[in-house]
């Protein structure tokens, strides 16, 4: 049985909040996180999640088989690596690393969020490599590195600590966090397997977004001219070199193993939390329906995400992850109604509309908008990032679909 301890702390100041004391024994990982009570008596004090509260604790977790990030509490597990940033940990240290060793090995300044951990000496537990965040003048080596990683081939231990430590959070495909100046950009890698230009699309996907009224990130595609693009996704999480707190729609709903969740659950955490509810209604809707209209394969609860904004309230974040996926059953990964199905359809997200507190008239009208942005302007944001002729045309279902057909008639 292995035990271990964190004193977890909030951002550049390392504020104090509380002790996470983690145990790994064989198969199990379990956790349990109290607050400081100097935490709980801090002015600015706030719960890191709903399930969280300030007045309980102390909070025990323990992770299930096939699902043991949740031996974590959510808003921990929402600032640990996600699939590719453990491979790369695991190459790096080894395999056998438990969810606490994941969580505090990846790097320090590219954890999502604003967590910090430290030890028993109140020094910051950091992998192997210190300063492992690469500026973005070194994309084009970093590329070659994830490229040589994917591809088996041997490198150096300097050059797998560099990447294990930039690696970033959330999904399985080849990415690092990037510096450019004091900016953090988490840079989007075209992946070895690749049978689509996956980062062209993502970025011209996200500008659509932005043209349909969506909060977006600042967004661009870097090394355009070569066969292997790469997406730069500026980090949401920070405001210069402040980092601000975030949890994902599946923590701020409270679910575990493989629960799904659904947008009117959302809207309900934040008719609760949030600081403007009626704009979130409103973007929360816009994407549902963009995420209609371009197929997006990826709207799953870890895909939608939750910024701190002070005095216990929560804004809904910059989309991401958003992409359009043509050969994909017509599902959602979140439904729309609360114990209704996960059907892609228009109509239904019509019907929702009084859930998001928007008049049907409202809706009709936004939605009849955001199909005819869409099915004029999708060839053309394709071209703008390189993409047309057969790769354009693989795409074309995605966005004349029939819900695309049912949208501009609506």
């Amino acid at each position: 049985m292995a035990e271990f301890l964190a004193q977890v702390a909030l951002g550049e100041s390392l504020t104090p909040v509380g002790q996470l004391r983690f145990t790994h024994a064989g198969p199990r990982q379990f956790s349990t996180f109290a607050y400081d009570a100097a935490w709980i008596e801090n002015s600015r004090a706030f719960a890191m999640e709903p399930d969280l509260s300030l007045e309980g604790g102390p909070f025990h977790r323990s992770g299930q088989s096939g699902h043991m990030r949740d031996a974590l509490p959510g808003a921990f597990a929402d600032a640990a690596p996600d699939s590719w940033g453990r491979r790369l940990l695991e190459r790096a240290y080894g395999n056998g690393l438990n969810e606490f060793q994941y969580l505090t090995l990846a790097d320090d300044v590219c954890r999502q969020g604003a967590m910090r951990f430290l030890d028993s000496e109140g020094a910051i537990i950091r992998g192997k490599a210190t300063d492992s965040v690469p500026r973005l003048v070194d994309l084009e080596a970093i590329t070659a590195i994830a490229r040589a990683y994917e591809q088996g081939e041997d490198i150096s231990a300097e050059q797998m600590q560099a990447l294990a430590g930039a690696g970033g959070s959330g999904g399985a495909r080849p990415k690092a966090n990037v510096r450019d100046g004091d900016v953090l950009w988490l840079a989007k890698f075209t992946s070895v397997h690749d049978q689509q230009p996956v980062e062209r699309v993502e970025v011209a996907t996200l500008r659509l977004a932005e043209a349909c009224g969506i909060r977006t990130p600042a967004t661009r595609l870097e090394l355009a001219d070569t066969p292997f693009p790469v997406a730069l996704i500026q980090r949401f999480d920070r405001r210069g070199t402040s980092r601000i707190p975030y949890i994902s729609a599946r923590t701020a709903l409270g679910k575990t193993g493989a629960e799904l969740g659904s947008y009117t659950e959302i809207v309900d955490f934040m008719r609760a939390s949030s600081s403007d509810p009626m704009a979130d209604f409103r973007e929360l809707y816009r994407r549902l329906i963009f995420t209609i209209l371009v197929s997006n394969k990826d709207d799953h609860l870890k895909n939608h995400g939750f910024l701190y904004v002070g005095a216990g309230q929560w804004r809904l974040s910059p989309v991401f992850d958003v992409n359009p996926a043509p050969d994909r059953n017509p599902h959602l990964e979140t439904a729309i109604l609360e114990g209704g199905p996960h059907d892609r359809s228009i109509d239904l997200a019509l019907e929702a509309c009084a859930f998001f507190e928007i008049p049907e008239p409202e809706a009709r009208q936004a939605i009849r908008a955001m199909a005819q942005r869409i099915s004029d302007g999708w060839r053309e944001a394709f071209r703008e990032v390189g993409v047309w002729g057969a790769q354009a045309r693989h795409y074309e279902p995605a966005f004349a679909s029939d819900q695309m057909q049912a949208a501009l008639t609506i």
